[in-house]
This record gives structure tokens, sequence and C-alpha cells, in this order.
């Protein structure tokens, strides 16, 4: 041990003799506590994102009494804290608009309360994030406990993957080739437990990514949530955690630059969401590390695609991905473009932690002699269309579009998209690049996954299943196909997309990391001049903040005064 008793920082609270202790001992003894339940004793703040409208989150009130168990075996003392649950599918307009809300709860739950350290319960999309970049904030000990992904989905004898066969199968109903029965069968057995998504949407992505920058227990995020295992490895969080403490094992000695590069090459072998590019980035500036798009891109370069799970792989869901040996097994396969020697939340290193792990199924988890993508799962472009970047999922969509040009069909609005994607007359054509503009992090307001634009009608009737879409907003990471994403800056703020008009020339170049519009100078700047800004989305409230702190999609969509850089360190509460 390290650290003793009376360092403990809940020892401020409940060890002094005095009035203030007195009454906070007094006030404990009322929920049933007794000097033993503090004395000597680290206290560990379970913070869960429980909630009866979180269906990824479901079954969280029940591990926390795993994880309670755990540091009890442990000798500490649990104490279960609630925050904001981040239901991705009920939380409108996105559960990305509180992202950062959901971090400033966390960050003041624990530094307000008497917490030695925290185990953190979540998984679905902005729950991760959110979650590690609060507690990052405070620096206690803390350790990721991964919701767990849910159990395959199975329609009419075809296994049914998270959000990527709704979409599929959402452009058949909308072709005429399923009936409203095929429909039904599909919305019933797509989720079959609670857990997050099963693909390598952004809920895995991010479980994954906790475990590559080293804050989970090794192999905890592939566990589906249903199985036996996940509850002994929440008990195991709850056990590490009390020893963290001990440890002193504080987020700044494992945060390091070396665990960042770990969670880009993990986040790119596992054929990642493209909003792992948000987070990533925004949990690495919350840890003090200068992370961004150029390091994404670097190691994008060099990092194949490994993990054969849809929507990047053809046929696999992450149980499949469990049983041929999950994450562990991956890092093995990347371990020379990892750096072995960075510490994890066990107190050993990578490689200590991945040691022995082997892969099962060579087809799930391919060798990097045959990988499922050459590249990494995404790709940065940059051009006189996105000054400060865009992001493509090159692994996820038809190749012919790694190339392309063709002109622009613009919507300022969701309402307006809904217009031309629904008419089965509209005069598009494959070549064309269809445009949403004004859906970014100012714009959207959120910055919604709206990115994933639906194909057009009257394309889908001729067969087509893909073409280049392009716009400022975000899409789920279960969907796929030649969508840009992130442009920044966004229309909303006067980006370049807000100049561009229908008809106008749009290239993309995914092997020269290039997005271009085919406009001179002088013509952009003669456009810009007549541009108007819109009205605010807020003017009062929670969303007036978001609109006057919130940073664009390559800075990680953090708020301004919440970066590491911002101001002095938060000294800790007085008690008086």
């Amino acid at each position: 041990m390290t650290k003793r008793a009376e360092d403990l920082r809940s020892a401020r609270w409940f060890a002094r003799d005095d009035l203030r202790s007195m009454g906070h001992r007094s006030r404990a003894t009322q929920m049933g506590w007794t000097d033993e339940d503090w004395q000597g004793k680290p206290v560990i703040a379970i913070i869960n994102t429980w909630s009866d409208l979180s269906p990824c989150h479901h079954h969280l009130r029940d591990r926390a009494e795993w994880v309670k168990r755990g540091i009890l075996q442990a000798g500490g003392t649990p104490a279960e804290m609630p925050v904001q649950s981040f239901a991705e599918q009920l939380l409108k307009p996105t559960s990305m608009l509180y992202r950062n809300l959901g971090a400033i709860e966390v960050e003041e739950t624990l530094r307000s309360h008497p917490i030695d350290g925290a185990v953190l319960m979540g998984g679905c999309d902005k729950a991760t994030p959110a979650l590690v970049m609060g507690a990052l904030s405070m620096g206690l000990p803390f350790i990721f406990m991964p919701a767990g992904a849910m159990l395959r989905g199975h329609f009419a004898g075809r296994m049914l993957g998270s959000g990527t066969d709704a979409w599929k199968y959402w452009d058949e109903r909308r072709a005429g080739n399923i009936t409203k029965a095929d429909w039904d069968g599909v919305q019933g057995g797509i989720a079959r437990s609670y857990g997050t998504c099963m693909t390598m949407g952004t809920a895995s992505t991010m479980m994954s990514i906790a475990e590559g920058f080293g804050l989970t227990l090794p192999g905890a995020s592939s566990i589906p949530a249903p199985d036996a295992g996940h509850k002994r490895m929440a008990a195991a969080c709850g056990r590490r955690a009390v020893e963290m403490v001990w440890e002193d094992l504080t987020p700044d000695k494992i945060m390091t630059p070396a665990a960042c590069a770990n969670a880009t090459a993990v986040a790119m072998a596992t054929g990642c969401s493209t909003n792992a590019v948000i987070h990533l980035i925004a949990m690495a500036r919350r840890a003090g590390v200068d992370w961004g798009l150029d390091d994404l891109d670097r190691i994008g370069h060099d990092v194949p695609v490994l993990a054969n799970i849809r929507p990047s792989g053809q046929e696999y869901l992450m149980e499949d991905f469990f049983y041929a040996g999950g994450l562990p097994a991956l890092m093995q396969q990347i371990r020379d473009h990892l750096n072995l020697d960075a510490l994890t939340v066990t107190g050993d290193t990578v490689a200590q932690n991945i040691d022995g792990a082997k892969v099962w199924n060579d087809d799930v988890i391919r060798p990097l002699s045959n990988p499922v993508y050459h590249e990494g799962s995404l790709a940065v472009l940059r051009g006189n269309l996105a000054p400060d970047g865009a992001v493509i999922k090159p692994a996820a969509c038809d190749p012919k579009f790694h190339t392309h040009s063709g002109p622009a069909i613009v919507a300022d609005s969701y309402d307006e998209l809904k217009v031309i994607i629904n008419d089965p007359d509209y005069p598009i054509t494959p070549d064309h690049v269809l445009v949403l503009r004004n859906a970014g992090p100012q714009g959207g307001p959120g910055m919604p996954e709206w990115g994933m634009i639906p194909m057009p009608q009257a394309l889908l009737k001729d067969g087509h299943r893909d073409m280049v879409r392009l716009s400022d907003a975000r899409m789920s990471g279960t969907s796929y196909g030649a969508c840009i994403l992130h442009v920044a800056p966004e229309a909303f703020v006067g980006g370049p997309l807000a100049l561009i008009k229908t008809g106008d020339i749009i290239t993309l170049d995914v092997p020269n990391r290039r997005l271009d519009v085919a406009l001179s100078e002088e013509e952009m700047v003669s456009r810009r001049a007549e541009w108007s800004p819109p009205s605010p989305r807020y003017e009062r409230g929670y969303g007036w903040i978001y609109t006057k702190h919130i940073e664009q999609a390559d800075k990680g969509c953090d708020f301004d005064f919440l970066r590491t850089d911002f101001g002095a360190p938060v000294s800790e509460p007085e008690i008086n």
C-alpha cells in the first residue's frame, strides 16, 4: 500500500474530531452505516447510468450489486451514485447534446462527496466518453466497467445486427422488396436482450477504446451483457477499485500519449465507429494530451481493420468477437503497433495484460496477413470544403466511391432532405453528391446522427444502394455507406459548407485524403459576403450555455471551459 487510512479523501468528511465531521457521521448512521463502514476503508462510488428508459443499461441496477460485492470483498465501502443514463435511442434531439453535461455531472458528483475512488458503469454511445471525461477531470482512481453488448439478433433464419440491418431492411421496405410483416419481424428480432448494440457501432467502439486506453480489466469490453462472466467482471471491478485507491493509481499515470496511441490503434483495428474520432480526441484532451485528427489519420494509415464485425465486416457480431478471443486477442494481433509498456488500471502493462491471449477464430479476428481492410477504419479528409477536417469510413462503403466527383444537391435542413429522399421521381443520379448542412454541433443542435442520409427512393427503385453523401452531422456507428461526416467548420458558423450551391462539383479523393468543391477563392469570398448567419438555436437554459461554449468536431466537441488548459485545477471543497 502507498496510501495510509488517514490519507483517504473520505477521512476529511468522517475522521476528524469536530462538529462538522460528527454531523457527517451522524447522518451516515441515519442510513444504517456504522463506524466499521468508514474507519480505515476507502469509499468507492459506483457511478451508475441505469434508468428505466435506457435499454442498453437496463441490467446495470443488478450489476451495481455485483460491484458492491467486489468492493466489500476487498475491504471498501460502496456508494452507488446515479447519473444521466444517455439512452441513445430515446434521448432527443440527440444524446450528443448532453455528453458534456453528463461529464460535468460525473466530475462534480465525485468532487462534492466523500469519495476515494470510483467504478464507472456504462456503455451506450455517449456514456463511455462522458463518464471517462468527467472522472479524468476529477482525477480520482477509477476503473471503467463496460455495460457489454446484447445478444445477436435473429429473424427468419438470418442473423441481425443492431442498426446495420435496420438501415438495410428499411431501404428494402422503401424499395417495396419486403412487407410490413417482414419489417415487424425485424423489429421484434433485432434487440433480444439488454446490453448495447452488438455491431461494432459507437457503443462497442467506445468500450473497446476504454480498454485500449487501459481503463478496464483485460477483456472486459468484449463480454456480452447477459453472460454470467459479466457479473464476475463487475465484482472484479469493485475489488480492483479498492486496490487502486490504496495504490494511489490515479488516471494521470494511465492516460498518457502512449495510451492515446494504443486506444487509437485499437479503434482502427476494430473497424470503429466514426464517432470514435470526436470522443477519442475529447477524452485525450481531458487528460491533457494534445491529440487530434492528424494523429488518428497517421495511425489509421498503419493499422488495418482486423475485426470482421459488421458494419465494416460482412458477417459477424460482438458475441462472435467474444468467442473468438475478444479484444485481448485482437491486441495481440497488433502488438507491434502498441506501446506495450503503457500502464493500465490493473497495475500491469499492456504487454502483461495481453500475454497468452489467443485467437480462436481467425475469420472473426483476422491476422495482419489477411485484414478486412488494408488500412484503419477511418480516413481524415481536408480541402477547401473542410479546412479543419472531415471523416469517412472507407471500409464500410463501396470502393468505387473512394474517388468520385459529382454535382451537389443541397438540403439546408432535414425537412428539406426528406423531400428529396422520399420523392420517387426526384431528378437525382448515383453520381450526385447529396449534401445536408446545418446539422453540426451548433446547427443540429448537438450534431445529431443524421449523416447516414437514407438513400433516395428514386435511386432505390433502380437498385442503387450507395452514393456519396456529405454533411456536418455525425452518423450512427452501426451505419455504413459513402458518407462524409463531421465537416469542420460546420455550415451553421459559416464554414465553407455553408457556401456551396446545388450543381457545384464536389470531389472526394480518399487515397489522397482530399475533399474539395470546384470553386475559385474569389467565388468563395463573393458567396461569403452574401451569407447571413442563421438565428441562434437557443436563447435560454442549458441549450444557450451549450451554444456559447461548444467546440467544433475536429476539437472533440467539448466545452471550451472544460479543457484542461482553460484554467488552474479545481481545488478540493472546503469542509467547514
